[in-house]
């Protein structure tokens, strides 16, 4: 699927006259972030012929063997731009949603700095669910049908007339905590006072949608103005247990080559909705300069959104990102600058990859147990929450690593990745035994 302004194209590739003489000197690389996904970013990055130094900010003990980790906040936008100013920093990619919300590239921008991710106002389609739902309701982007409040009272009323499960989102970024699907009406109305009463997330209006059903996965596309270049599907796990059971997570595994997407369905999802989204943002002075994350549900109406993103989605990055062929310095580059890219170009074999986290996550947990036998693994580990300490490396998270293994086929991805993973000795670590349950069902 060639991508340019939303059309399949076959004059996407790049003149050699259009080479400049820069790219033949190493680059210095930047990352903003320090998780998985930024550790996956990292790596894709290691893999470019382009790329000389890479610094992340703030970094840990896995993308530490790779890059050097720099002791700066991701949201500390001055800091990190002096930074880059300082080390000749050649362009910065951002990872997570909260720099992006508070206009770190905004700031390069205007201090003259590469920088690949969206604008502030940009990110609103993330930072915002009404923005986001106003957006797809003004330009015919399948969702589900919505209404917004501020009033608690209001809120509860309209909840309380309607049919249950009742999906309840607070209106802004949340961590990934701010979405709730309420099975009753003592849920519905625990979770409204928290967002409107107690203000648990900040002062904020709720979103209250309709409740969908059907099989969720992952859209990841590159994105520059209306230029959408796709990147492998993928589906995560949220729930911490096998059988998605138990309370939702970061997520706790995903996958690739999905079995219950169609082509037809790829082709759909892409013109009319992640193109189509991307118009939208052009026509609405906001265009994207970065990841769009489609969190998207196959139902029987059709292929509908569930949540936009403005950035590399976490875990999906890591089962995506392992499958380019293509240099992601001259992808981000290109984005970041606003140059047609030449098509990305995927591997067709599969991903899988497991998350080992901390026993007692999502809730509370311990840290500093030691990591063993992680080195012995024939698979990609992504450090999440670690740390080396006198050498030996510590838990230092909820999410402390992710194992990835590749294969032509789901079921033998899987059962290498649950081999390698029995390789980690750890006192403290728990996983889901059943990532990609539902390609077998």
């Amino acid at each position: 699927m060639d991508a340019v302004f939303c059309k399949p194209s076959m004059a996407n590739k790049t003149d050699p006259k259009e080479i400049r003489l820069e790219n033949f000197f190493p680059k210095t690389v930047l990352v903003v972030g320090g998780g998985g996904r930024e550790h996956a970013i990292v790596d894709a990055l290691s893999r470019s012929p382009q790329v000389g130094k890479i610094y992340c900010a703030p970094g840990n003990a896995g993308i530490g063997l790779l890059a050097e980790n720099v002791p700066l906040k991701d949201t500390d936008v001055e800091g990190l731009k002096a930074f880059a100013e300082e080390h000749q920093v050649d362009l910065t990619v951002v990872g997570p949603e909260a720099a992006l919300a508070v206009g770190i590239v905004d700031a390069f921008r205007e201090a003259g700095l590469r920088i690949f991710g969206h604008t502030k106002a940009a990110t609103a389609i993330e930072s915002s669910k009404e923005f986001a739902k106003v957006l797809m309701e003004k330009y015919g982007v399948p969702t589900a049908a919505y209404r917004s409040f501020d009033n608690y009272e209001e809120a509860l009323a309209y909840v309380s007339s309607r049919p249950f499960p009742a999906v309840l989102k607070y209106d802004g970024l949340a961590a990934g905590k701010g979405v709730v699907i309420a099975q009753d009406l003592a849920e519905a109305t625990k979770a409204l006072a928290d967002m409107l009463q107690d203000h648990t997330f900040g002062q904020g209006r709720v979103v209250v949608e309709d409740f969908l059903t059907g099989p969720e996965f992952s859209f990841l596309c590159f994105v520059d103005g209306s230029r959408v270049y796709p990147m492998p599907l993928s589906q995560d796990h949220k729930r911490a247990f096998d059988g998605d059971k138990g309370p939702n997570t970061g997520g706790m595994g995903a996958y690739t080559g999905l079995p219950f997407i169609t082509e037809e369905d790829r082709q759909f999802a892409y013109q009319e909705i992640m193109c189509k989204t991307a118009a939208a943002m052009v026509a609405e002075g906001k265009p994207l300069s970065g990841v769009l994350y489609g969190g998207l549900m196959k139902t029987p109406q059709g292929i509908k959104v569930i949540e936009f993103n403005a950035r590399f989605g976490d875990p999906e990055t890591e089962v995506v990102l392992p499958l380019l062929e293509s240099d992601i310095y001259t992808l981000f580059d290109s984005v970041a600058t606003g140059v047609q890219a030449p098509d990305p170009i995927w591997r067709r074999n599969v991903t899988l990859g497991v998350v080992l986290a901390s026993k007692g996550y999502p809730g509370s947990y311990q840290k500093g147990f030691a990591i063993t036998g992680y080195d012995q693994v024939d698979g990609t580990v992504f450090h999440m929450g670690t740390k080396f300490r006198d050498g030996q490396l510590e838990t230092a998270g909820g999410r402390v690593m992710m194992v990835v293994s590749e294969g032509p086929t789901i079921a033998e991805a899987r059962e290498k990745v649950y081999a390698e993973i029995r390789k980690i000795q750890c006192d403290n670590l728990f996983y889901r035994n059943d990532i990609a349950h539902c390609a077998f069902e």
